[in-house]
């Protein structure tokens, strides 16, 4: 069952001018607004609520607690305090600073450290190695494990999958503007440097100084109009043709002679 509601003390309630007394001596009268109403807290507390009036804190109340001893009137203020209301004005849900970091954010010296639990990364004993048969990798993952040969850490599978939905998804991916108008895809240009790996299936460097692309991992059916098959089109000439003025005077070696007499 669930507790029963305390009942609003009368008393404390009707002592709407004692609290608004005590307000006024605690934050100054400007700061407050209207009486919007009392809510009991136990028997023989009540808090009586006051619209706030700061700025910033648009839909926050002003909150006076009171008590008062059995069988006794006199009314005693415990606490003032300022209360969001239903409609408050607040600040966004708490993000670690490690998370609200973007890459665009980093500059020289800082450091974006890594959780110990990390999917993107397993140990690099792990992987690497699936060029052997089940029995050599394991001896050679034994052998890595003893003598920290290579890489401590390395990309997951879960973390290879993330990196290649983030890239697809981005501006190097089939789905940009640019590539929607790009005359060919990435995977046909000449100048597209393939990766090696799993992502090699997907993905490759583009190395065209001309493309916004270049240095940049592209989508094989990412492209832009920097295309190596892209080809400047020869114009015909346009030139005037040859107009022989027969309406003025003419000259035969030192001799001018009037076309018109």
């Amino acid at each position: 069952m669930s507790p029963t509601k305390p009942k609003t003390d009368a008393a404390l309630a009707a002592a709407v001018d004692d609290a608004r007394s005590a307000l006024a001596a605690e934050v100054g009268e400007e700061q407050f607004g209207a009486h919007l109403g009392v809510v009991g807290e136990d028997d023989r507390v009540v808090t009586h609520l006051f619209e706030a009036r700061q700025p910033g804190y648009s839909g926050w109340q002003w909150g006076v607690t009171m008590a008062r001893a059995p069988r006794q009137k006199a009314t005693t203020v415990n606490e003032i305090v300022l209360l969001p209301g239903d409609d408050a004005l607040r600040a966004p849900t708490w993000v670690p600073w490690k998370d609200r970091v973007q890459k665009d954010d980093l500059g020289p010296g800082d450091l974006v450290p890594i959780d110990e639990d990390d999917i993107r990364l397993v140990p690099g004993y792990l992987v690497g190695d699936e060029v052997l048969d089940p029995a050599t990798a394991r001896e050679v993952r034994e052998v890595v494990r003893e003598l920290g040969v290579g890489r401590e850490r390395v990309l997951s599978v879960s973390g290879r999958d993330e990196a290649a939905e983030r890239w697809i998804a981005g501006d190097n991916g089939p789905g940009a503007p640019i590539a929607q108008a790009a005359p060919g895809h990435c995977s046909s240009c000449g100048f597209m440097v393939r990766l090696t790996g799993a992502l090699s299936t997907v993905f490759g460097v583009c190395a065209n100084a001309a493309s916004p692309s270049d240095g940049q991992v592209v989508a094989f059916e990412h492209g832009c109009g920097a295309h190596s098959d892209v080809r400047e089109q020869a114009h015909a000439s346009t030139a005037s043709p040859t107009v022989h003025d027969t309406l003025a005077w003419d000259t035969w070696g030192d001799t001018e002679i009037d076309l018109f007499s």
